[in-house]
């Protein structure tokens, strides 16, 4: 090994030490709970089982000694694996997608809360093993990402527990039983109950805070200054999803008409539903569309373009494998064309029409919506059939339901939302740039 990476695994031996301990704490914690709540002895010794496994990884990590540290790394040849396989976006986001489907399909499997705890920590295994490679342990431990990885475990936590307990409603309505939440429907007073409890979390949030501040320093960085830009230069975190639109997308597309079509949309959702089906308790069966839609819409459309942003785009906004050096030269040549281009260079074999020189304006409009016409075509096709045939077919019971107001609104929404996917297959498959490209005002879709 380089001198260099020496000293890195010096440097992380400790963090690693004690965050193999940490995780055997945890599932102590886990046996002990689980033993006490009788029945499952062998669940038991099985998390005890696996916290002394952390205990035994501990002393590898903690000597920092490269041949002892192997045994606590991810093997060079999967990691070249992963980055060869992680070599753009295309994988990235099928993968994404193809997980959320697996996992959607056999939710009654993956809620269980032992298999959330095996795939809990077997991310944290991963993620500790791969803290041995410098690249990603200076990705994710950067001051501006460590949020970021503990916001991703939240979310996966919360999505969990959404999920689990509608799958136990929906189990108990199909036996003709009341879901969990008309159980228990006891009211509480504001104060001092409720007073209370926020005034606990207040104290134990501030305190965390506290810690968080001294632990980890603020990421400061100098001025800002014209002459020296960041590479890359990210926007907050909560922005890198847009950020990642502009790969795709025009400035005013990725920035203001789908924000602004996803804020209407929030605000339009309680005039356009019309089912009264699963008010004030979890399911997924009794509002299944719905469902669907926010966790594609939510999850696969907006956290994975932030994680995209966040741990995988790199210098130049080039995309890195997660083991990936982080390298300012590397060179992603594009050769992005416009359908136009498509249409009129290499379908016609004739050269893009051009307004000639000394045209009134109304002559250069017409040629520029000659020139852009296949892509204008394509796009009043697309908003002006695609509704009526969802009609009549896989949304015909909505349209039953809906009224052609509410229709209406709800299939331009989807047809929105499916614009994004419909644009990455498009970049990737045809290195498609623009449907209409209209350079003369700015206006490209």
């Amino acid at each position: 090994m380089h001198h260099n990476e020496v000293e890195f695994l010096n440097g992380i031996a400790a963090f690693l030490g004690g965050y193999y301990i940490a995780l055997a704490l945890i599932n102590g914690i886990a046996s002990l709970y689980v033993w006490r709540q009788g029945g499952r002895p062998g669940l038991a010794t099985l998390w005890a089982g696996l916290g002394v496994f952390y205990v035994i990884l501990s002393p590898f990590a903690l000597s920092g000694s490269p041949e002892m540290m192997r045994f606590v790394s991810v093997p060079l040849w999967i990691q070249d694996l992963v980055n060869q396989t992680f070599g753009g976006p295309v994988f990235y986001s099928v993968g994404t997608t193809a997980a959320l489907v697996v996992m959607f399909l056999g939710r009654k499997f993956f809620v269980q809360p032992v298999v959330a705890w095996i795939m809990l920590n077997l991310a944290l295994l991963a993620m500790g093993f791969s803290m041995t490679n410098p690249s990603f342990s200076a990705i994710v431990t950067k001051p501006d990402n460590v949020p970021i990885v503990g916001l991703v475990f939240l979310l996966g936590y919360f999505t969990w527990l959404s999920a689990y307990k509608a799958v136990i409603n929906d189990e108990r309505m199909e036996r003709g039983e009341e879901p969990l939440e008309k159980l228990d429907n006891e009211k509480v007073l504001v104060w001092p109950d409720l007073v209370y409890t926020e005034m606990i979390c207040m104290v134990a949030l501030t305190a965390f805070l506290i810690v968080w501040a001294i632990c980890l320093p603020a990421p400061l960085e100098e001025a800002a200054s014209s002459v020296k830009t960041p590479n890359p230069s990210k926007a907050p975190w909560y922005f890198l999803g847009l950020q990642e639109m502009l790969v795709y997308y025009d400035p005013w597309m990725a920035g203001v008409v789908l924000p602004s079509m996803v804020l209407f949309g929030l605000i339009a959702i309680p005039y356009i539903d019309f089912n009264r089906e699963g008010s004030g308790y979890y399911t997924i069966n009794q509002r299944k569309f719905a469902y669907v839609m926010f966790q594609i819409g939510f999850l696969e459309m907006w956290v994975t373009l932030i994680v995209l942003g966040t741990f995988l785009r790199g210098p130049n906004w080039n995309f890195f494998g997660p083991y990936e050096i982080w390298d300012a030269h590397k060179v992603e040549a594009l050769n992005n064309v416009d359908l136009s281009e498509y249409f009129w260079v290499a379908l016609l074999n004739m050269g893009v029409p051009q307004a000639p020189e000394g045209a009134s304006m109304a002559q250069k409009l017409g040629f520029i919506f000659y020139r852009e016409a296949p892509g204008i075509l394509l796009l009043l096709a697309y908003f002006t059939i695609t509704p009526p045939l969802l009609a009549i077919t896989v949304l015909k019971k909505f349209y039953v339901k809906m009224g052609f107001l509410r229709f209406m609104i709800l299939a331009n929404l989807l047809m929105f939302m499916a614009l994004l996917p419909i644009k990455m297959v498009l970049r990737w498959s045809f290195n498609l740039k623009y449907i209409v490209h209209i350079e003369e005002y700015f206006l490209n879709f």
